[in-house]
């Protein structure tokens, strides 16, 4: 019998075994959370992730007035979307690791708390420094929503269904860049800019709530598959009443063991960065995400400057990007899920024919792993294609001030593209870091934010000195460039995997032993 790399040390997921065997398995379910239960979980962490990009992108059409209120130039306005960037970098570097050991529920009743203050603080600033100042702190609290969301699905879902669950997250947390520049500028053009921060305060307050009552604790450490329930009351309720619900069928009695309990790693995040087999897809993720970011942040001011419209009108020019942000996501998620299936299928049936072979000459052949990078990152290559051409179609229709519909088309492209290979990558990471989930998605968060912060800072600049359309040339460029990334990934990556599981389960024979 074949079978590939536990997701769960204390517990296989159950789709993803290669069994040549039919013989029934006595094994726990890997989540005792039922379809619908699912469902509500992902509803509720997708809901959370909307906070970061809503405070992001309610921001940006307002930058104009903003500067203007307070007296100081654009460019240092831009500079708040700076640090705004680096701090969502940092933050889900502090509370992912939090998450994956004292619980996702903890996480997110701290950060919301953080949220919810600096919103407040915001919408009273009177003076450039506390605005850069609270936005940092707005950032800390938000951004981690979406590596503490990573980690819940990782906790939930096995390999093959989460794909489909994690396409809804990243919808869920891609609505505000669709509706959160027209909510932003449609604020700031009659109530006035201090509404864009009013408004989250109304709508964290109420979500808060609404979390305590409903998300279940699911990390796999504290409450296993859902069966354990813990004493703390934090993480009792409402787990308690999703045990008494479900439809699963499960035993009580045979529920998964205790795992060891884990220290906060707050280094967990930069190992993962620097891994060699993670960090070639994750630095170009980042590259992709700071140039679709440089695209954003320079929209406002392009759209104003070379077509004259007003907040409002500048607000509508981000729907094309949302929504083409949202509809990518959810369309590679099944993708994803089809493409693991098929993966999946063809590789049983390989292995089954190997097993024959290796009864008649065991010598000639080995053990075979399961292909995770192709059966994750096959549409990569074709979505960074797609990106490059729609930022050098963005860059030079503005420079010749062509017709706007069609900057905004290349704009809708440009979100459906960069969003889907984040999905994927996302995914994958996820699935090869099960342990860490949060840990991951935070890696992620470091890089891309940092990148972006970079890129956001210099993207006007570089616009006043060599026009927009060599500017996003020279991006696409370094995007191809950065396509070296994937393929090193897919060549190397699942010997490098290996390697690295190896070295570590030989450190855990060894720490035991002394």
């Amino acid at each position: 019998m074949s079978t590939i790399p536990d997701e769960n040390q204390q517990q296989l997921e159950p789709d993803f075994s290669v069994t040549i065997s039919t013989t029934p398995s006595s094994e726990p379910p890997y989540s005792i959370f039922d379809q619908r239960q699912k469902w509500l979980v992902i509803v509720i962490v997708s809901t959370a992730a909307t906070f970061s990009g809503l405070a992001s992108n309610i921001y940006f059409p307002a930058l104009p007035t903003i500067a203007t209120d307070m007296n100081v130039s654009l460019e240092l306005i831009d500079l708040t979307v700076t640090s705004y960037l680096i701090f969502q970098g940092l933050a889900p570097s502090l509370w992912g690791p939090v998450s994956d050991v004292k619980g996702r529920r903890v996480a997110y009743a701290f950060t919301f708390i953080v949220f919810l203050g600096a919103c407040i603080g915001l919408a009273e600033a009177k003076n450039y420094a506390t605005l850069i100042v609270l936005r940092c702190l707005q950032s800390t609290g938000s951004a981690s929503t979406i590596a503490i969301g990573s980690g819940v699905i990782g906790d939930i879902t096995t390999r093959a269904e989460r794909g489909g669950f994690m396409g809804i997250f990243q919808a869920g947390l891609l609505v505000p860049v669709a509706i959160g520049p027209v909510i932003g500028g449609a604020l700031a053009g009659t109530l006035g800019w201090r509404a864009i921060f009013w408004l989250p305060v109304i709508y964290s307050g109420v979500f808060l709530i609404a979390l305590l009552i409903l998300l279940p604790e699911t990390l796999r450490s504290v409450v296993a598959n859902g069966s354990r329930v813990p004493s703390r009351l934090i993480a009792r309720y409402p787990l308690n009443i999703y045990n008494k619900t479900t439809k699963v069928k499960w035993d009580p009695e045979n529920a998964p063991p205790s795992t060891p309990k884990k220290r906060i790693d707050l280094t967990g995040p930069f190992r993962i960065l620097v891994s060699k087999h993670a960090a070639p897809i994750i630095v170009f993720l980042a590259i992709y995400y700071a140039v679709w970011q440089m695209s954003i942040t320079a929209m406002s001011s392009l759209f104003k400057n070379r077509y004259g419209l007003t907040e409002i009108q500048i607000g509508l020019t981000f729907i094309a990007n949302g929504v083409g942000s949202m509809v990518g996501t959810l369309i590679t998620g099944k993708i994803l899920d089809l493409d693991y299936r098929k993966v999946k299928a063809k590789f049983e049936a390989q292995s089954a024919v190997n097993v024959e072979a290796r009864t008649e000459a065991p010598q000639n052949l080995e053990q075979e792993d399961f292909p995770l990078e192709k059966a994750r990152l096959r549409l990569v290559p074709i979505f960074s294609v797609l990106q490059c051409l729609s930022l050098i179609l963005f860059g030079w229709t503005i420079q010749y001030s062509v017709h706007i519909a069609v900057p905004i088309i290349s704009t809708f492209i440009t979100g459906w593209t960069v969003v889907s290979m984040q999905s994927v990558i996302m995914t994958y990471l996820v699935d090869i870091y099960h342990e860490k989930s949060a840990a991951a998605s935070a890696s992620i968060n470091l890089a891309r934010c940092l990148f972006a912060a970079g890129g956001t800072s210099f993207v006007m600049p570089l616009i006043d000195a060599v026009g927009v359309g060599v500017t996003f040339t020279i991006c696409a460029a370094v995007q191809l460039v950065a396509l070296s990334g994937p393929l090193i990934q897919w060549r190397f990556a699942a010997a490098w995997r290996k390697e690295a599981e190896q070295h570590e389960t030989q450190g855990q024979v060894s720490s035991s032993k002394a």
